[in-house]
């Protein structure tokens, strides 16, 4: 990768992370906002290729990364803020990186256990209850994806910025007659500069794969998909929960739990889209001295300080219930949002048209818990082994997998592309949970949980 000072478009300006290639893999940090994505397989689908609307979402423009030659062409004086500030190495921003990954995947996994427990109650109108953590996650990665203001301190953004004016004088002088037609070039190169720094932000990360990525999981998705089709998923608050059905039946309880999780998690990502773009003359931006000089070092300190007491409090609990209602999980939270960052790294840039890491993130992280499900729903391991298992079950798998990700990753996807991808995603997924705890569903059966939690 070119470093940042050589590339004429960045020179003059400091303080830039030197990020590795490999981050432009990440699939919450895609080139494409849900918004515009939308848009162009609208136009696409209408043979509108020359309307205005497909200026703005051309899928055939080249994407600006990075230290890419090109982006200069939208750049103009850097902002002044920051200029003193030294170029963050390529050393530092790995690290500052991980330990954003570190702190939110904490964070993600106490808000989605939180969340979880407000949303579990007798007489709930969704009893698969994992379903809002879902739709509330993708609803900020939506956000973030579609926000133009928290980074627009960052190099290139101002320029974003200075295109809507530019763009929005030259409407104004068409108006008036003292004008040519507007121009909409600067603003769509502008956006496709401002999301690939985006890309290269550790903090920005940490919110998007970390936080987004654990507060969502495709696991206990999938989970609830195998539990509603065996009639195994419980009513909150009644007893001998759940009743005698036919196939038909389960079937459908089936297609409830998948229709309504896919599309209020799709939901979720657009309205957070459009939230952002509504809050924009709202939203604060983040002080580029305060990220450099404040947050990247808070966050490596917080990061792996809570890892490390969480492993204390694992060892020393206050109240021996609180290992297995969050503690555990607080232990293998980062172990499974690092291992999803790392297989989307090296792995989402091996089909352009099929994210391979996030779906071997997915089907890994469904096929552990499954095994974890199945262990802990036999009669061995006593109430601490339960414990750790119902850890696995909701720190590693839960953040090894990942709805906001996939969501994302569907709606910047062709249409074609996006069904494969979707359907291969969920129908392997579930073909292995069948085979995993259907193989003690349907002989042994279920053994109730030795573990309180």
């Amino acid at each position: 990768m070119e470093s940042a000072n050589d590339n004429p478009g960045e020179r003059g300006r400091s303080g830039v992370y030197d990020a590795p290639d490999s981050y432009c893999e990440l699939g919450e940090v895609s080139v494409e906002s849900p918004i515009q994505a939308t848009l162009r397989d609208d136009a696409d689908g209408l043979g509108a290729k020359n309307s205005r609307r497909d200026s703005l979402t051309r899928h055939d423009e080249p994407i600006l990364r990075p230290g890419a030659r090109g982006a200069e062409q939208v750049l103009e004086e850097p902002d002044e803020q920051g200029t003193k500030d030294a170029d963050v190495s390529k050393l530092a921003t790995q690290a500052y990186t991980h330990s954003y990954l570190v702190f939110f995947a904490l964070v993600g996994t106490l808000a989605r256990l939180g969340l979880t427990a407000l949303t579990r109650y007798p007489g709930t109108p969704v009893i698969f209850n994992t379903l809002w953590a879902n739709f509330t996650g993708s609803l900020v990665m939506g956000f973030l994806a579609e926000d133009r203001m928290l980074f627009r301190h960052e190099w290139g953004t101002p320029i974003y910025h200075q295109a809507i004016e530019r763009a929005k004088q030259k409407a104004r002088d068409e108006e008036d007659g003292s004008g040519s037609a507007p121009s909409l070039m600067d603003l769509t190169a502008a956006k496709k500069a401002h999301l690939a720094t985006k890309k290269t932000i550790p903090l920005y990360i940490g919110l998007a794969t970390g936080f987004c990525g654990s507060f969502t999981t495709f696991s206990s998705f999938i989970k609830d998909l195998f539990l509603a089709l065996s009639n195994e998923m419980e009513t909150p608050g009644v007893t001998e929960s759940p009743v005698d059905r036919n196939g038909g039946y389960s079937f459908m309880a089936m297609l409830a739990v998948l229709i309504t999780t896919i599309s209020l998690s799709l939901s979720g990502l657009f309205v957070g889209a459009q939230l952002a773009v509504a809050m924009e003359r709202v939203t604060p931006s983040i002080p580029f001295s305060l990220a450099r000089k404040v947050l990247d070092p808070l966050a490596m300190i917080l990061g792996w300080g809570c890892w490390v007491g969480a492993v204390l409090l694992s060892i020393f609990p206050p109240d021996d219930s609180w290992r297995g209602q969050a503690i555990f999980a607080l232990v293998f939270a980062p172990l499974g949002c690092l291992a999803r960052f790392h297989l989307s790294l090296h792995l989402n840039g091996m089909i352009a048209t099929f994210p391979m890491g996030t779906f071997v993130a997915n089907v890994l992280g469904t096929a552990i818990l499954g095994m974890a499900w199945d262990i802990a729903h036999v009669p061995i391991g006593g109430v601490v082994g339960c414990q750790v298992l119902q850890g696995v079950e909701d720190g590693f798998c839960g953040c090894l997998t990942t709805i906001s990700t996939w969501v994302s990753e569907l709606s910047s996807l062709r249409r074609r592309s996006a069904w494969v991808y979707g359907t291969s995603s969920v129908v392997v997924s579930l073909v292995l949970m069948i085979a995993i705890m259907g193989g003690l569903r349907w002989s042994d059966g279920y053994s109730a949980l030795l573990c309180s939690t």
